[in-house]
């Protein structure tokens, strides 16, 4: 008999993308039939996992007339459960190999595609489970990069650049890097630059408590919202949530603390000077310009100065409460209203975060590399960032090699009409960033 096999570590990658808005799954363009899935034994407990996932937890004694005694054994119900919770409401995209007993399926969660390995035992209880997150085949080199970066999205900027020891950008391969596009949350390097200059100031530090006030509270993703009004929270591990889940509370608050100009001056001089990051917004305030009487807002805003947007957002916009924000599943302002710089400059923004000597920041960029699971042999250190709302589909990393040479790939995929296919976007941009890590050091 195989020894269970179980990976969920996998279940952490479903919110690894999480940016500034949360809209419902974006579905394919072009209706797609579900694969058939077969009578096997192995078929059989595909077609139950898909229905658990919509369901969890579910009882021990459910699970004990699906998983083999030994698998339990090793991963106890409540693991199982969590994973499941993580995978809820997964669907089954495609059918890649199936035998009697095993079989390799792609899935998809939250927006992203796995591969699920499932296999049986002799009585068709379930003894091998996998999930491991789909990447598209790395490029062979940089024409079919361009190539595919180009049916990735109608409007692509990217980077693949060295770092060099004295913190500059050295292109390697670049398409349209200096044409300033939407950020979604890749706008929050440039707030965790804000925070690690004043804490290096004196200002304040990173065990400075932050307290979460009901006006500071924005929207998923993330988590602090649901915590209890005025609870604290530490200007370290609001950094940490607000890159790792792309935590928006988290990132209100920092702004907040570190203040708007402050962020807005960090930015200018990380060389991010579009006029439209002046004022910088916070996260609450473009789901407001955004998501309520649109476009009564957003178009209130955009016939002002500078003055008088600030003076907007904290007269107006400030007092507008979040229950009533709409979600938007269509590209929304994405030339107006977001917070915008070129590959270029966000190469500049990883290279600047890169010389400051703070090890907390390293810490809150690490924590997840968004799944590219670069060889760590021969890269053991990834940072990662990255953005999203429907229409913006943004990745960009910051990798140092094992023999101490730094490289950035950035991509940043904009389609303005039409929101993207998330899980083939990010599976694609995945791709791309590994083989763009390999050409770019083989240069």
């Amino acid at each position: 008999m195989k020894p269970a096999r179980f990976l969920a570590a996998a279940a952490v990658a479903v919110t690894m993308t999480a940016c500034v808005v949360q809209p419902a799954p974006v579905q394919a363009t072009t209706a797609v039939a579900a694969p058939e899935i077969p009578g096997t034994p192995v078929g059989k407990q595909l077609r139950w996992l898909l229905d658990a996932a919509t369901r969890p937890p579910v009882p021990e004694s459910e699970l004990k007339a699906h998983f083999d005694a030994g698998f339990l054994q090793n991963i106890p119900a409540d693991q199982v459960n969590q994973v499941l919770t993580a995978f809820k409401d997964m669907r089954l995209q495609e059918l890649t190999r199936s035998e009697s007993a095993q079989l390799i399926a792609r899935v998809e969660a939250a927006g992203v595609l796995f591969n699920l390995s499932l296999s049986t035992n002799g009585a068709g209880l379930i003894n091998e489970l996998l999930f491991r997150q789909y990447i598209t085949p790395a490029p062979k080199d940089w024409a079919e990069l361009d190539q595919r970066l180009g049916k990735l999205a109608p409007q692509a900027g990217f980077i693949a650049a060295e770092v060099t020891k004295d913190g500059a950008c050295r292109p390697v391969h670049s398409v349209a890097p200096g044409k300033a596009r939407p950020l979604g949350s890749m706008f929050k390097l440039y707030v965790l630059g804000a925070v690690a200059e004043r804490i290096a100031s004196g200002a304040f530090g990173w065990d400075t408590q932050l307290t979460i006030t009901p006006e500071l509270k924005s929207l998923p993703s993330g988590e602090l919202q649901n915590r209890p009004d005025n609870s604290k929270v530490s200007v370290l591990e609001a950094a940490k949530l607000m890159i790792s889940i792309s935590d928006n509370t988290a990132t209100d608050l920092l702004i907040h603390k570190a203040g708007r100009k402050n962020v807005e001056r960090t930015a200018r001089a990380w060389g991010a000077r579009d006029k439209r990051n002046t004022p910088l917004l916070t996260t609450r305030e473009l789901f407001v310009l955004k998501g309520i009487d649109y476009p009564r807002h957003a178009r209130k805003y955009l016939s002002l100065g500078t003055a008088g947007q600030r003076a907007y957002l904290d007269k107006v916009v400030a007092k507008a409460p979040l229950s009533r924000v709409a979600m938007w599943t269509a590209p929304r302002e994405l030339d107006t209203i977001e917070w915008y710089a070129s590959p270029a400059q966000v190469c500049q923004a990883f290279a600047r975060l890169s010389k400051l000597p703070d090890k907390h920041v390293g810490e809150a960029l690490s924590i997840s590399d968004a799944g590219l699971g670069l060889d760590k042999a021969q890269w053991p250190s990834v940072w990662f960032k990255g953005g999203s709302e429907p229409g913006v589909n943004d990745m960009g990393f910051f990798a140092r090699a094992a023999d101490g040479r730094a490289f950035v790939v950035t991509t940043l995929a904009i389609n303005p009409k039409t929101p993207f296919d998330s899980g083939q976007t990010i599976s694609e941009t995945l791709g791309l960033t590994r083989g763009a890590f390999t050409l770019a050091k083989g240069s």
